[in-house]
């Protein structure tokens, strides 16, 4: 059952979460500290994190959870293989589950035919891992059901060979930005860094924010504060976007020349980013 004393942290929704914390469905001890910690959003995994011996017990595991008041996400199997029709089958229809990644999305049919067999309203973000899925994310993004694009770098470059560089690694960021804003999808979700060091995340992830992604997959709870931080407005443009927007209300929300509308969706798109992840200008 999660920890009804855990500290409060904001309740920031899907559509705009930076820090997607992926768990083993094996690690069922660590369910509710998971949820409890600084993640905005918990991902159970039953693909990769999972043997295929122990996929059944794993999946009883989040299904447990899930009965005790648990909720989250869950990152279902491959499509086509009998490990996701058993996932379908035993999470179809769970009021706990918030939605469902996925994995080794490579054609929008995948993701329609998923978002289908789950009945037609639960969430799907479309990881994104091969040369196949990146060459087709345009298309996938639109396809019905999917919620955001996610990108699995780490099969992504074993898939293709490519190096973990930022400059390697721009061209399929990019991609899912521009397949993303066609489709009208918030930023997509960039994959984890699995380096332990702080400096070497935060610069990964200020380099994704630079190329329009708006989260990180995160494989280790000590990492999300960072991720959150660089994730969010910082705290100097959240104070010139309130000082904007006061002052384009005090003089009625006349515009005055051609740089004020621009301005202005940007200010009320910091400050509405601001307020829900509890983000103040510098005091």
């Amino acid at each position: 059952m999660p920890n009804p004393t855990a500290p409060h942290k904001p309740n920031v929704p899907a559509e705009i979460s930076r820090s997607w914390l992926l768990l083993s469905a094996r690690a069922e001890d660590r369910f509710d500290s998971a949820l409890a910690s600084r993640a905005d959003q918990l991902i159970l995994d039953n693909e990769d994190g999972v043997d295929p011996a122990h996929k059944d017990e794993a999946r009883q595991s989040i299904l447990d959870w899930f009965s005790g008041g648990g909720r989250g996400w869950v990152r279902i199997n491959v499509h086509g293989t009998s490990f996701w029709e058993e996932d379908i089958d035993a999470l179809k229809g769970n009021p706990q589950l918030r939605g469902v990644m996925l994995p080794k999305a490579e054609t929008p049919e995948q993701v329609a035919e998923t978002y289908e067999r789950f009945g037609g309203d639960t969430p799907v973000i479309a990881l994104i891992e091969t040369a196949l899925g990146i060459e087709n994310a345009v298309a996938t993004a639109q396809a019905p059901g999917v919620f955001r694009l996610g990108f699995g770098s780490g099969d992504y470059r074993r898939d293709t060979g490519t190096a973990a560089d930022d400059l390697a690694m721009a061209y399929p960021r990019s991609r899912l930005v521009i397949a993303s804003t066609i489709a009208g999808l918030t930023g997509p979700i960039d994959g984890p860094t699995v380096s332990k060091s702080h400096p070497v995340l935060r610069s990964q992830s200020e380099t994704a924010v630079s190329l329009g992604l708006t989260g990180k997959l995160c494989l280790d709870v000590e990492q999300l504060p960072v991720i959150n931080e660089c994730f969010s407005p910082p705290a100097s443009d959240v104070g010139w976007a309130r000082d904007f927007l006061d002052d384009f209300n005090a003089r009625g929300r006349v515009i005055r020349d051609g740089s004020d509308l621009p301005r202005l969706h940007r200010a009320e798109r910091i400050d509405s980013l601001a307020r829900a992840f509890g983000v103040g200008p510098i005091a």
